[in-house]
């Protein structure tokens, strides 16, 4: 269990406290409530290069860095296709450090060619190392686009292409900056060796006086339902051939989440789950294989994925795959195996909440979807899972014309 306490600062921005005493550490974590999603198709990568530009100096901060290592501190950041996320870890008697940094560059980065240039460069040699220099790095450039075809979840994060980067216009970062990076649209939670009393008086000097901006309202295209199964296939220079298949499914924060995670779980979570010990173990015909949620918040993905052993062709091991898939589905689900994919998602939950950091996390992003208490009740639905519940949406996921699948085939040589 979480404990905490929240308020709202006179312009919109949410504060959440959560006091620890046992650490000596303090965290300070903002959620800006803006993802790859959010972005115009025409101009994608946006919210992963604010990322990088965020740390590229504010209105009174030239570094961002320099001050916060003085005080012991440590910060990084990450985004989703849902939402962008800044931490900062200090020594608590330092944490007012954290508040003037952070709250500087939410009021105003200080926007010049030369950050944007050198991000620029940062951002597109990212591109290039993870995507496309390095094997199967291109896998969701372009499986992406085959399962979503309306939806903004059909390019990655970094961007549906290198041009977008390139060609990135300083007014266009100035509108995108405007645009979502207000307190209105964003999160603020401090956890660790502090008070609420204290945390209150410091969002009150360093945040509330920023402008509170508007709330941008977002209004995505929906994802239409797929009627059929979809395929495509890549031949390129990688040590093995992989087989990819992705099922679509509800969001993160919808009924049945909780169900299909564990199902996956016993699907293709480790070398006791059903996958690995059907075609791994017993035939052989991959030499590894996992299933896994994307977890999003609006509708995601089970991804089943493995790497077929050299005898198989690709062909051959999908097939298998399929039987082993509508075995799975058909089957009953033994009330040990359910128990055990049970345990096994408790103890990480436990284990995720042992860092005061992880905490602070959790909270921000349950908070950004608009109840912070969220945080408390996963143990709980994880619990009350069914095995009917898992047994039914097999059925429902696993079907006829619901399938998307990808042969990432080596080059023969």
């Amino acid at each position: 269990m979480i404990s905490f306490e929240q308020f709202t600062l006179a312009n919109g921005l949410q504060v959440i406290v959560h006091e620890d005493p046992s650490t000596t550490m303090a965290v300070l974590d903002v959620i800006y409530n803006v993802g790859s999603r959010d972005e115009d198709e025409n101009l994608t990568g946006f919210a992963h290069l604010f990322e990088h530009l965020m740390f590229g100096g504010s209105e009174n901060i030239p570094s961002f860095d320099t001050p916060l290592q003085k005080v012991g501190g440590e910060n990084n950041a990450f985004t989703t296709p849902d939402l962008t996320n800044y931490y900062i870890t200090v020594p608590a008697q330092n944490i007012e450090t954290a508040f003037w940094l952070e709250s500087d560059r939410m009021k105003q980065l200080a926007f010049n060619a030369q950050s944007l240039e050198t991000q620029r460069k940062v951002v597109i040699e990212e591109f290039k190392q993870r995507y496309l220099n390095q094997p199967y790095g291109d896998l969701w450039l372009k499986f992406r686009p085959l399962i979503y075809q309306k939806h903004p979840y059909r390019w990655p994060t970094i961007g549906a292409g290198i041009q977008h980067i390139e060609e990135a216009q300083m007014s266009d970062v100035k509108a995108f900056f405007k645009k979502h990076y207000v307190p209105r649209n964003a999160v603020l939670v401090v956890a660790g060796r502090v008070k609420v009393d204290q945390v209150k008086a410091l969002a009150e000097k360093w945040f509330e006086p920023i402008p509170a901006g508007v709330k941008p309202e977002r209004n995505l295209p929906q994802e239409p339902i797929q009627t059929e199964d979809r395929s495509m296939e890549i031949e390129a220079d990688v040590p093995a051939n992989r087989l990819y298949k992705a099922y679509r499914m509800g969001g993160r924060y919808e009924p049945g989440y909780h169900a299909i995670d564990l199902m996956a779980d016993l699907l293709g979570r480790g070398e006791s789950s059903f996958l690995y010990e059907q075609l791994v173990q017993n035939q052989r015909i991959f030499d590894t294989i996992s299933a896994s949620l994307t977890s999003s918040i609006d509708p995601g993905l089970v991804v089943i994925s493995g790497q077929v052993a050299d005898n198989i062709s690709l062909e051959a091991a999908e097939e298998a795959l399929e039987k082993a898939i509508q075995k799975f589905a058909t089957s009953s689900i033994a009330e040990k195996d359910l128990q055990m994919v049970k345990n096994q998602a408790e103890a990480s939950l436990v284990f995720g909440e042992v860092e005061v950091l992880n905490r602070a996390m959790n909270l921000a992003m349950a908070a950004n979807v608009g109840d912070p208490n969220l945080v408390n009740t996963e143990a709980e639905k994880l619990a009350s899972v069914q095995k009917e519940e898992l047994e039914s949406w097999a059925n429902k996921l696993f079907i006829q014309g619901k399938s998307n699948t990808l042969y990432y085939k080596k080059i023969a040589k």
